[in-house]
């Protein structure tokens, strides 16, 4: 079950309470460590799914584990970057909008995955995680950032932006879960009587 590419996805949910311990350490030094840690782990998401089909070791658990290790790094991230004022009040939105798009389509999984049916993960829903990625680097380091990158600002547009492709994503995911959900409730509806004598 372990094999390279899940190590992988791992170290991407082992990273997460180092990052969260740094946020009380603030500094100009400690917000660039946080963005070497985050890099290497926005690194190996691509990476783990790269060498698990490459070397065939595509497995039930990576595929399981690969999405989960992304929404818990962004969420934790989000809710740090809120919790330590890092950002803008007017940024919370976009935040809000991500964390219950990312409740929203787990629950729909997890809920489908009971009726056997696998919803695979779309190209737009990729380019949202490498926008968020990218997004949160910026917030980071924030106004630690070199005089001539307008990180702040960066960061936060970035993340509006995210927030619109998370919803455009969502609702692509929610309108998919619920056609096989009604699906689903009309094979099990039994036909209709319409009690007329034979």
């Amino acid at each position: 079950m372990l094999n390279l590419p899940n190590i992988l996805t791992l170290s991407r949910i082992f990273v997460i309470p180092v990052v969260i311990a740094l946020f009380y350490w603030d500094s100009p030094t400690t917000r660039w460590v946080m963005l070497g840690l985050f890099t290497v782990a926005g690194i190996t998401d691509f990476f783990d799914g790269y060498l698990a089909r490459r070397s065939n070791q595509v497995s039930a658990f990576g595929r399981f584990l690969d999405p989960i290790a992304d929404k818990l790094l962004v969420a934790a991230l989000l809710l740090m970057l809120v919790g330590f004022e890092r950002m803008s009040t007017w940024s919370y939105l976009p935040a809000v909008v991500i964390l219950t798009r990312e409740l929203l389509v787990s629950g729909l999984r997890e809920f489908l995955a009971q009726t056997h049916v696998s919803v695979p993960v779309s190209t737009l829903a990729k380019w949202k995680t490498t926008l968020q990625m990218f997004t949160l680097g910026f917030l980071i380091v924030g106004s630690d950032a070199p005089s001539w990158i307008p990180a702040q600002a960066i960061g936060e547009v970035g993340l509006w932006l995210a927030a619109l492709l998370t919803m455009i994503t969502g609702y692509d995911y929610l309108k998919e879960g619920l056609g096989h959900m009604l699906k689903d409730d009309a094979a099990a509806t039994p036909p209709h009587d319409s009690g007329a004598a034979e």
